[in-house]
């Protein structure tokens, strides 16, 4: 409508120099996006492996009998404890990448519209760091049950005629 003014806007036109230490302050947590990347990556095949390895006993569970079927319950169980620890970690490492993507958004936040939130930033980065430590920890605890599942029974090993445990059988 020609005669009414135009609002005026408020310009926020930071220099190219701030821009580029805005840039530099979230390295830290692109890359520790791109770690955290591969963590989830990893953590994803490890629940694809275990679930087709649950998928595998649920089949061989109804045809087993005698000291097999027990070892097919005791493996179910291990396995579905596992899919649990893995989703946890999951979870964890998700919300970590959240936490991270937020600190990187706040932080150009902050440098265009000069918002005063170091504290908020400071503290949503440690909440990030303590999710990945936990994620860490919960991929400890599933590799600690993977090794449990696959220790060889003693009898398979045939340990009882062997002097060493290196020892070639005897020809």
């Amino acid at each position: 409508m020609p005669g009414l003014p135009l609002p005026v806007l408020p310009t926020f036109a930071p220099t190219v120099s701030t821009i580029a230490e805005t840039i530099q302050l979230s390295l830290s947590p692109v890359f520790m996006l791109a770690g955290v990347g591969s963590l989830l990556n990893l953590l994803a095949l490890r629940l694809a492996r275990v679930v087709d390895r649950a998928r595998e006993v649920e089949e061989a569970h109804p045809r087993s009998t005698g000291a097999a079927h027990e070892r097919h319950v005791w493996e179910l169980r291990l396995l579905d404890r596992r899919i649990g620890v893995i989703t946890w970690a999951l979870y964890l490492g998700v919300g970590c990448a959240i936490l991270t993507s937020l600190v990187v958004a706040l932080l150009f936040s902050a440098e265009l519209f000069k918002l005063r939130i170091g504290r908020y930033l400071a503290v949503a980065f440690i909440a990030a760091m303590a999710l990945l430590t936990a994620s860490l920890i919960a991929f400890m605890i599933e590799v600690r049950w993977s090794l449990v599942a696959v220790r060889i029974r003693p009898e398979l090993l045939e340990r009882q005629n062997r002097r060493r445990r290196h020892q070639p059988p005897a020809s």
